[in-house]
């Protein structure tokens, strides 16, 4: 059914993109790989390119175009495709890094910023394939500029792989250390799931999943800006009337979403496959999520009442979205990344917001920890207790959670890392100081939850 629209309506998002910093953060288009697969990794390199280029050769076109026409800023265009280590499976050779630099010389070529799927499920256990690309991750994203790297190493039916969560906590290390010239920039490429959604268009963890159509096209709204300015107005509703104008707004910014998201599927002749309904932060002033739970009456986010506050916009901005859109995916909820959020930047500065803090809060919001730098010398068994921390509550609670942390080479807490453009500026935080070593040490799989018992 067409989505028909008053002038009013017109009007309100025309002030909603000018004024509030509404936009369409990212149109992905999802494209999968399977049938690239081939003994010869260099065979399967040149498929890889030929494949993304002739799917994706119009999308940046396209996408502008609809921004013209319509006058709404689509920021990113950008790709995700089947998680390279089952593209991969059936290469004799074992070095990966060929394949990323497919994906990036593709990325170049059709224009896009960058591409997701240099990734693995490996939840229950590793396939050589999984082994091949975990191996080859931190040296691909030092040498390639756009690709996007992912790991699952969780879910709520097969508990945490802790081989995976440690092995991890290695490749961030060994990642940082091979992008330290440029603040550690690789480990902003690389996310840990839990729960990994398979229809995600946000980097840097879209992959194209294996029960994606061949090609499908998602879009990504933004607008904390929007939400802002709604809960501003509104200084003294109760929490009901309060819940309820973020879901109107919710509910506008969503239309906006699907509408072209459709419209670009329909150009590119390629299905519509979901709207992600989450709120995504910029470092711009005003384009922060921070600034929202402020406005709901916190002095500073990160105090006491700051997860409540969370929880409440988070689900409202999902009640509303679900009302504008038939196909809701992705993560959908309130991001909190760190650098990428000038009010969380503000409140880290400040001392009110803490690492403890952050993780209570991803007990709520979309994601998790997001987004955050750490000292340099943080252990890499700190790395892998905190990737622990977090898929733990992605498990128990029955929903996605991620870690996409920066232990910045050099850097010390009070310090600054520059990332530059969305991604941003980071703090170095603080972690704490007492080992988790012989507990990340143990290995094997931490049991999946009864979920008979819940409590």
């Amino acid at each position: 059914m067409p989505i028909a629209f008053s002038p009013a309506e017109i009007m309100e998002t025309i002030r909603m993109v000018q004024a509030e910093n509404l936009d369409i953060r990212t149109i992905t288009m999802g494209i999968s790989l399977r049938d690239c697969t081939h003994s010869d990794i260099q065979v399967v390199a040149r498929k890889i390119y030929d494949k993304i280029t002739r799917k994706a050769e119009n999308l940046v076109e396209v996408g502008e175009a609809i921004s013209r026409e319509y006058g709404i800023p689509i920021i990113n265009k950008r790709i995700s495709v089947t998680p390279i280590a089952i593209v991969g499976e059936g290469c004799e050779s074992g070095d990966y890094t060929v394949l990323a630099k497919a994906m990036d010389k593709a990325a170049q070529e059709v224009g896009v910023n960058f591409i997701g799927g240099f990734s693995a499920l490996v939840h229950k256990g590793f396939t050589k394939g999984d082994e091949y690309l975990c191996d080859s991750i931190a040296q691909s994203l030092a040498e390639t500029e756009r690709v996007c790297s992912s790991v699952n190493v969780a879910s709520t039916k097969a508990g945490i792989n802790m081989d995976a969560v440690y092995r991890m906590g290695q490749i961030i290390k060994e990642t940082a250390e091979l992008t330290k010239e440029q603040g550690a920039l690789g480990c902003a490429k690389l996310v840990v799931f839990c729960n990994v959604p398979e229809d995600n268009p946000f980097m840097a963890g879209a992959f194209h999943g294996i029960g994606e159509p061949e090609t499908v096209i998602n879009v990504g709204v933004s607008g904390p800006g929007v939400v802002l300015n709604a809960v501003r107005q509104n200084p003294n509703v109760d929490f009901g009337s309060l819940a309820t104008i973020i879901k109107h707004t919710a509910f506008k910014v969503t239309r906006m979403g699907e509408l072209v998201g459709r419209e670009a599927a329909k150009r590119l002749k390629v299905p519509f496959g979901i709207v992600d309904l989450s709120l995504a932060p910029t470092p711009a002033i005003g384009d922060s999520v921070a600034d929202i739970l402020e406005a709901m009456g916190l002095e500073k986010v990160g105090t006491h009442g700051t997860t409540a506050a969370l929880a409440l916009l988070n689900d409202a901005v999902k009640k509303g979205g679900a009302m504008a859109s038939s196909y809701v995916g992705g993560l959908s909820g309130a991001f909190i990344p760190v650098s990428e959020d000038a009010g969380m930047i503000r409140a880290v500065e400040e001392g009110s917001l803490s690492m403890d803090k952050l993780e209570a809060m991803t007990c709520v919001c979309s994601v998790g920890l997001d987004m955050i730098a750490v000292p340099g010398d943080t252990s890499t068994e700190t790395i892998a207790a905190i990737i622990a921390d977090e898929a733990a509550i992605g498990m128990i609670n029955k929903k996605t959670t991620a870690v996409r942390i920066i232990p910045v080479p050099g850097k010390k807490v009070g310090e600054r890392v520059e990332f530059g453009g969305l991604l941003g500026t980071g703090p170095i935080m603080p972690v704490h100081q007492y080992s988790a070593e012989t507990f990340v040490k143990r290995g094997g799989r931490i049991p999946a939850p009864i979920l008979a018992l819940n409590n």
